[in-house]
């Protein structure tokens, strides 16, 4: 019996899409899923080096105490481009050594690991990965879905979402697309398709 090929996936799309909803059925279904956002977080939090590099570039009011402060981040980030470039450009390395190191531990066991990331075109790391899956859904949907669980304004919606490649950009660059305008039970299909078609691979 040949040896299964180890599968490292991206799951992206942009703000209120569903994509951590989608992240969250394949781990029920049994996959591996590393958070690439709560990588970031705690890279923010606990990363000397890099609390001093956000404190340098953006100031001593990005942190209370230990915690960061997210107001004034996303206030800031999301509003500049070239500041969220300059944040990601501290972050997104160590992100991509965690995102390795944890893929590695989880391929001892595992055949496929999934990696739930927002930002996989715009910081160009889609070639560390053997297919990117992209989940879309309406705009205006996907703005109702992210100002209600999320919490965010529509201003703050529409601010994020400028800063993220359009749907039409990303299709061109996905593996698998999935079109997220229905249910939660139509997705959880779609989830349990692409984890069958990639055991199949």
């Amino acid at each position: 019996m040949t040896k299964s090929k180890k599968l490292l996936v991206a799951i992206t799309g942009g703000i209120g899409s569903g994509k951590s909803t989608f992240a969250k059925f394949l781990a029920e279904y049994g996959h591996p899923v590393i958070l690439a956002d709560d990588i970031s977080k705690k890279i923010l939090a606990n990363d000397p080096v890099v609390r001093n590099e956000i404190v340098t570039e953006f100031g001593a009011e990005s942190y209370l105490g230990k915690q960061i402060n997210k107001k004034f981040l996303a206030d800031n980030i999301f509003s500049d481009s070239n500041k969220l470039k300059k944040i990601n450009s501290i972050i997104h390395p160590r992100v991509r050594e965690k995102i390795y190191s944890t893929s590695k531990e989880y391929f001892k066991t595992k055949d496929i690991v999934f990696v739930e990331a927002a930002l996989i075109f715009e910081s160009k790391i889609e070639k560390i990965f053997d297919f990117v899956v992209l989940i879309i859904a309406d705009k205006k949907l996907r703005m109702k879905r992210a100002t209600k669980d999320k919490k965010i304004s529509e201003k703050d919606f529409l601010q994020r979402n400028e800063n993220q490649l359009d749907d039409e950009a990303k299709k061109k660059k996905a593996d698998f697309i999935f079109i997220n305008n229905g249910s939660k039970a139509e997705l959880k299909q779609k989830a349990i398709l692409l984890s069958n078609l990639l055991k199949a691979n």
